[in-house]
C-alpha cells in the first residue's frame, strides 16, 4: 500500500524539519511538500499529489484556519489535521468548522502526530483530551440553550483585511501587501465595524485574538 503523501506547512523551518523526521521515519507516511504559510499551502494541495494536509494554525498573511477552509473547498478529498502551540477552545472549535479532522498540540507532537495523520486517512477524528472536553461542554451547552455554532459572518477578504490590521499594519501596507488600493481597504474595514459592531483597531484586534486570526 502506498504510503499517505502529507503536506507539512509552519512558518517556522526548524519546526518543519522536526516533524518531517518525525513523519519520514514511518513506513506508511511521507512528506511530499512542505509551505511556509497558508497561501502557498493552498496552492500546495493538490489532491492528485497530496493525501494529507498538516497545517500550524498561526501562520503570516494567513492563518491554518483559513488555508483549511480553502483547501476543504477546492480539494474536497485531501484530509486536514491541524498543529497548535495552544490549548485553545476557539481555535479548536474554528478548524473543526473549517473542515479539520484533527487537532494536535505541538508541545506532544512527537507522541501524538503519527496517530493523528492515520486517524485521518482512516476518516475518524483525533482530539487530544482537553478538546473532548471542550466538545463535550459545548455539546451540553447547546443542547441548554437551543442554538447553534454561529457562521462566520466575514468574508475571505475581510479576513484577511482584520487578521493585517491586528498585526500592526498600516492602511498603506495592507494595501501594498494584498495589491488592492488604500481606499478599498478602508471601505473593507467600514464594512467589516460594522458587521461586528465595533469601533476602532482594538476591538478588531481583540476580535481576532478570540477567533484564532492572530496569536494572543
Amino acid at each position: 500500500m502506498a504510503p499517505t503523501r502529507i503536506l507539512l506547512a509552519d512558518d517556522h523551518a526548524l519546526v518543519r524539519r522536526g516533524l518531517r523526521l518525525i513523519l519520514d521515519a514511518e513506513p506508511d507516511l511521507t512528506v511530499v511538500a512542505e509551505a511556509p504559510d497558508g497561501a502557498e499551502a493552498i496552492e500546495a494541495a493538490d489532491p492528485d499529489g497530496v493525501d494529507l494536509a498538516v497545517l500550524d494554525i498561526a501562520m503570516p498573511r494567513m492563518t491554518g484556519i483559513q488555508a483549511a477552509r480553502e483547501i476543504s473547498r477546492r480539494a474536497p478529498k485531501v484530509r486536514i489535521l491541524m498543529l497548535s502551540m495552544y490549548d485553545n477552545e476557539q481555535y479548536f472549535f474554528e478548524s473543526l468548522k473549517a473542515g479539520a479532522s484533527g487537532y494536535v498540540l505541538k508541545s506532544v507532537a512527537d507522541r501524538d502526530l503519527i496517530e493523528a495523520c492515520r486517524a485521518a486517512m482512516r476518516g475518524e477524528p483525533f482530539l487530544y483530551p482537553g478538546a473532548i472536553t471542550s466538545l463535550i461542554r459545548e455539546y451540553l451547552q447547546r443542547n441548554r440553550d437551543g442554538g447553534r455554532l454561529p457562521e462566520t459572518i466575514l468574508t475571505p477578504r475581510e479576513e484577511e483585511i482584520v487578521k493585517l490590521i491586528a498585526e500592526g499594519n498600516s492602511t498603506k501596507e495592507i494595501a501594498d501587501i494584498l495589491v488592492i488600493s488604500a481606499k478599498t481597504v478602508d471601505r473593507h474595514r467600514a464594512n467589516v465595524l460594522q458587521k461586528l459592531g465595533m469601533r476602532d483597531r482594538l476591538e478588531l484586534t481583540r476580535y481576532a485574538i478570540r477567533v484564532g486570526l492572530v496569536e494572543p
